[in-house]
């Protein structure tokens, strides 16, 4: 049979294989958003419990087990040596206490609009023109950009907003004063950072400089609350791999990639359709 002219080539781009990429797309993110809530074996509707063992062979100054449920770290057992006294501080979180960790949520809800994107064309919609395909899809993966930078981009804070966070109040025994702790995820790790801190002497605050938002502070950091001065003396960070959050990061990668490669082939034929007569 004879090609296909660029008019009906487009045509049955616009018909055909614009679908078939949509279809691709939500069955990946599907596996996605199903990876953000795993569900419980044989119990319906509960989300199953991973414990994740933090720490390193050759550190030993903090070591932790955190159970993390979806997005909720339900459990947290960190053992702190203490620098000075090499003596082992243990907390743990209160039974009452959970820690929502907003960088997963917020990538689950961007993947839901993602999913919502794409399902408001199914099958029967008849896209017309490769301007109104290229808008859909510059808008999921505006989303999928979003969930990824939301779990490659930890917040950053200050050393106040640290010391003055809720999480710093989940603990039992509470937290001494000259301790602070950090949980975040950075790309498919679940991070814990313990800053161990001393108070500055009047007489040396001369110097005395705050530090600005970070992710991850370093030994010399100074910060004030309550009228008092701190040094940030040791800083100790540990970290474990959460397989399906790697899972979800490849998820995005290909989803992004597939978006691309349909506005790239809906861009051969630009010329043509946007010269078109109506």
């Amino acid at each position: 049979c004879p090609p296909l002219c660029p008019e009906e080539e487009f045509n049955w781009l616009l018909k055909e294989e614009v679908h078939a990429v949509l279809k691709q797309l939500q069955d990946i993110l599907k596996e996605a958003a199903r990876r953000f809530s795993m569900p419980t074996p044989g119990l319906e509707g509960t989300l199953k419990q991973e414990n994740f063992i933090l720490g390193s062979s050759t550190m030993d100054q903090v070591k932790g087990v955190l159970t993390l449920q979806g997005e909720a770290l339900t459990q947290a057992d960190i053992n702190i040596k203490v620098a000075k006294s090499s003596q082992v501080m243990h907390f743990a979180f209160r039974d009452d206490k959970q820690w929502k960790l907003q960088q997963i949520q917020d990538a689950r809800n961007h993947v839901n609009q993602a999913l919502q994107l794409l399902s408001s064309r199914d099958e029967s919609y008849q896209f017309k023109t490769g301007a109104e395909v290229n808008k859909l899809m510059d808008a999921v993966m505006l989303q999928l950009s979003r969930a990824r930078n939301r779990l490659t981009t930890p917040a950053t804070l200050t050393l106040p907003e640290l010391a003055s966070s809720g999480l710093m109040k989940m603990f039992t025994p509470p937290m001494p004063g000259d301790v602070m702790v950090n949980f975040y995820i950075n790309l498919s790790k679940l991070c814990l950072t313990v800053y161990q801190l001393h108070v500055l002497q009047p007489n040396t605050t001369k110097n005395f400089k705050p530090a600005g938002s970070s992710v991850l502070h370093n030994p010399g950091a100074m910060f004030e609350i309550n009228n008092t001065k701190f040094e940030v003396s040791h800083v100790h960070k540990v970290e474990c791999v959460v397989p399906w959050l790697n899972d979800t990061l490849v998820f995005f990668t290909i989803s992004l990639q597939l978006c691309q490669q349909l506005k790239d082939k809906i861009s051969v034929f630009s010329s043509f359709w946007n010269y078109r007569p109506f």
